[in-house]
């Protein structure tokens, strides 16, 4: 006797091109496409995930390269946070390579995707903070050879959904070649599940700073108006140096923009924030002040 229940016949389908994915999709609209399989993987042996059908996307190699196109590095979504973390890809971009570097331990980096990572949109995910940091925009392959672009954040902030037999193809991030930086603190030793994270991007071309903060909330954090007043102070001509006041402050003002005050009391006494989330923005808080001070050095 058994105590599993039966399982359905699984179909495996392995394209070796993305349009070919796309048709695969197209054909089994309950398949699910799958690459590292990190996620993926962990939700079917929690018994949380059950697909009908598998389209893996291994054997796509435009995937899993990148090209250059118009000051902007086109990036495959099969891209391993392995590949990623190198120090060729590091010298293009790197922030992200360094969230790739801090994405696990080396059978996560090596399996796991950026597609996945922006697929499966889990708050932790080390590379998205930095994306939207970056600006960065999806390709989205669609039936019939069609593509479509949409803003990253749009995806991840439910602004813009994959439509059936959709795929991310390629990720489109500028070519700054201006310092980044990316931080995060975990709540144990080693590589682990951010608690908090921070991308920091220096733009001297816009005289600009941005910054995006993850793992705190569902989708990365962009403090706008921290960004501007920062920036404001940067002497881009010049050393691009600030004082530690100011990068003390540009940290708390991050923190407070990303975890803001209790509203108060029927009363109108001030509330408290609990500990948890007390410490919480304090580390947001050194995260930034950090990030950015090791950015401007």
């Amino acid at each position: 006797m058994t105590t599993h229940a039966p399982q359905a016949t699984q179909s495996v389908t392995l394209p070796a091109s993305l349009d070919e994915a796309v048709a695969a999709l197209g054909a089994m609209p309950a398949a699910v496409p799958v690459a590292g399989g990190t996620d993926l993987m962990a939700a079917v042996n929690k018994g949380l995930l059950r697909p009908s059908g598998l389209v893996g996307l291994g054997r796509i190699s435009e995937l899993r390269g990148w090209h250059y196109q118009d000051g902007h590095a086109l990036l495959g979504a099969g891209l391993t946070h392995a590949r990623m973390g190198r120090p060729d890809f590091a010298a293009l971009i790197p922030a992200l390579a360094a969230s790739a570097r801090a994405a696990g331990p080396p059978q996560i980096r090596n399996a796991g995707t950026l597609g996945g990572n922006i697929a499966t949109a889990a708050p932790t995910g080390d590379a998205l903070p930095v994306l939207a940091a970056l600006e960065a925009e999806l390709v989205i392959a669609g039936p019939g050879g069609a593509r479509r672009e949409i803003p990253v954040s749009h995806l991840l902030a439910g602004r813009d959904m994959l439509e059936p037999a959709e795929l991310i193809g390629f990720v489109r991030v500028p070519l700054l070649h201006a310092p980044q930086v990316f931080l995060k603190a975990t709540g144990r030793t080693g590589p682990g599940r951010a608690t908090a994270s921070v991308a920091i991007v220096l733009d001297p071309a816009r005289r600009g700073v941005r910054c995006a903060v993850g793992a705190i909330a569902p989708m990365p954090l962009r403090p706008l108006e921290a960004e501007r007043w920062i920036a404001s102070l940067i002497d881009w001509d010049g050393e691009r140096g600030l004082a530690p006041d100011a990068l003390a402050s540009f940290g708390e003002y991050v923190a407070a923009a990303c975890i803001p005050d209790q509203p108060p009391s029927d009363g109108g006494e001030a509330v408290p924030l609990p500990p948890a989330v007390l410490h919480l923005r304090r580390t947001v808080a050194a995260l930034a002040r950090r990030a950015l001070g090791r950015a401007l050095s």
